[in-house]
């Protein structure tokens, strides 16, 4: 007989705002439907591959005053379905103090190119890992908007900060990741010949930043 002893191998639990929710659940559906694994955790490092039509069971449950919605899929497992060590990122944060003791951060990807730096110099090093934890929070959901066809952001949805594509004086299309607080929280550094690579290059921020590793390194 098979095995059916229940057991829990991932659990999270916290708060989020109805906008992280959103995030959340977008993320899944787009793997939902590329057929890729779906990411649970924000990271990345824990993921599932159910089968083309799992079974999906939708749950309302009120105990006294608290009511809860329970979203649940189940599918026979096969090898390989649960993945609780995926490989989260293929780029690393680093944290170096430049030539003037200011502490600065870039995001260098395994084939060696600089993906997004923090354009900016911090005398704390505590304040550039801070910069660097805002752009693993923002950039996955955060919304895309063309500076130049006066692109508004969706107003659900997304996260708090928005990836603004824009031409520089160079005339080459660039990205930046603006907070709603008005700082712009990362940026790509280089310039693109086509609005498709600008996006692409932010695209890639996207999916490496979060579960990106922070490394100290000498410069």
């Amino acid at each position: 007989m098979p095995d059916e002893t229940e057991e829990t191998v991932h659990e999270s639990e916290r708060s989020r705002s109805r906008q992280a929710l959103a995030t959340y659940f977008r993320r899944i559906a787009k793997a939902l439907g590329r057929g890729d694994p779906v990411p649970v955790d924000d990271a990345g490092t824990v993921t599932v591959d159910p089968p083309a039509e799992p079974d999906l069971e939708v749950e309302i449950e009120r105990t006294g005053e608290t009511v809860s919605l329970e979203l649940e899929m189940e599918w026979t497992e096969e090898e390989g379905d649960v993945d609780l060590d995926a490989a989260a990122s293929k780029a690393t944060f680093e944290v170096y103090a430049d030539a003037a003791d200011d502490w600065r951060w870039r995001l260098v990807h395994d084939n060696g190119n600089i993906i997004a730096d923090g354009g900016e110099g911090y005398s704390d090093k505590r304040d550039a890992e801070n910069g660097i934890e805002s752009v693993k929070r923002n950039a996955p959901g955060g919304h895309v908007v063309d500076l130049k066809s006066e692109e508004e952001p969706p107003e659900e949805g997304g996260s708090n900060a928005t990836f603004e594509l824009f031409e520089g004086k160079d005339g080459k299309r660039r990205w930046r990741l603006r907070h709603d607080n008005g700082n712009v929280i990362a940026d790509g550094g280089q310039g693109y010949a086509s609005k498709r690579n600008a996006v692409g290059g932010l695209r890639s921020v996207k999916a490496n930043a979060p579960g990106a590793a922070v490394e100290e390194v000498d410069e």
